[in-house]
């Protein structure tokens, strides 16, 4: 298939564009590299530089790829900044995906998959989460994240498309030949954020919250690696069903504390990694993770990468590789 990436240039689009190239697809990345880094981009993709809130734009280079499916990973992400920026928040995660989808529907393409995020169902009640958990978000990110789910079930009914949404947990890890890995500017993952401090970046790491209602004070999430949710995309991608919306939890179905990332990153990199303890931030779930049994069903995906070990080692090789991003190595 020939293959558009709205933000092929971020960490997981990046990871989604070299696998989908690797199963024989064509892909044409469009990113604005606000975020993202044009070096990040597979050499087999062809680039384009551009807004996703340029309808004209988007026009002109779907006329001349005649594709046959979209992903999008073009989204803002930073939650505390979507309770400060709402405006910015909703203009481009919604109002630019619909010019997206204004895009897809006048050029007959049918296939969509969105990088969605567990931020839909807001603090559960019960764990693990499944995609029957009710969804409430509390804040602007995970509410933007949903209207586009809203509205990519309606074009489902309305006009065929065939719409899959991947409900992200904690996307971490880097590429196991150290190529790809993840670079924010600023950083606000918990991972890279403790490797940093490994490298020397870093005094030591802020842990927000040594109370919560866990084995050991701390949050809890479920970090799944960045190449597992790259293999989920392709197979939303190959298997959706035209007029069809379905959304999918992508997770390991395991916990790991804050506390326990800090000592695994310890093991793996042999540094003291210093822990300051914080207040808690706000609206900070105690626990989440994922009941990915959906996905598993329905696409026969399974994580590779099981163990925290695993992921923050190869998280470790690319920082170490590239400890100033995209810009060194």
């Amino acid at each position: 298939m020939r293959v558009f990436v709205v933000g092929g240039a971020g960490y997981v689009g990046s990871f989604c564009v070299r696998r989908l190239i690797r199963a024989g697809h064509s892909v044409t990345v469009y990113d604005d590299l606000s975020s993202g880094h044009r070096r990040a981009v597979d050499p087999q993709a062809c680039f384009v530089q551009g807004d996703l809130g340029d309808r004209n734009k988007l026009a002109s280079v779907f006329a001349e790829g005649r594709f046959d499916a979209a992903m999008h990973f073009a989204a803002y992400l930073n939650v505390g900044e979507s309770v400060s920026k709402p405006l910015k928040y909703w203009r481009n995660n919604v109002a630019n995906t619909l010019t997206l989808l204004d895009c897809l529907e006048a050029h007959g393409v049918k296939r969509f998959v969105f990088s969605s995020s567990c931020a839909v169902y807001g603090e559960p009640t019960e764990l693990p989460i499944t995609e029957n958990t009710p969804r409430h978000p509390v804040n602007p990110y995970g509410s933007t994240k949903l209207a586009v789910e809203w509205i990519m079930e309606q074009s489902a009914r309305a006009w065929g498309l065939a719409g899959v949404a991947l409900r992200y947990f904690n996307a971490a890890g880097a590429a196991a030949d150290g190529s790809l890995g993840e670079d924010h500017d600023p950083e606000l993952h918990l991972i890279p954020i403790v490797l940093q401090v490994a490298l020397g970046q870093r005094q030591h790491v802020e842990v927000f919250g040594t109370d919560y209602p866990t084995p050991d004070g701390t949050c809890i999430r479920d970090y799944v690696h960045v190449e597992d949710l790259a293999e989920a995309h392709l197979l939303a991608l190959e298997k959706c069903v035209p007029g069809r919306f379905e959304a999918y939890n992508v997770g390991t179905g395991t916990g790991s504390s804050v506390l326990e990332v800090i000592s695994t990153a310890r093991v793996v990199t042999g540094k003291t990694i210093p822990a300051v303890e914080s207040a808690r931030r706000p609206g900070d779930p105690p626990v989440l993770y994922a009941d990915a049994g959906a996905i598993a069903r329905r696409y026969g995906w399974a994580p590779r990468y099981r163990t925290l070990t695993e992921i923050i080692s190869s998280a470790w090789a690319w920082h170490c590789a590239y400890p100033n991003g995209y810009g060194s190595g």
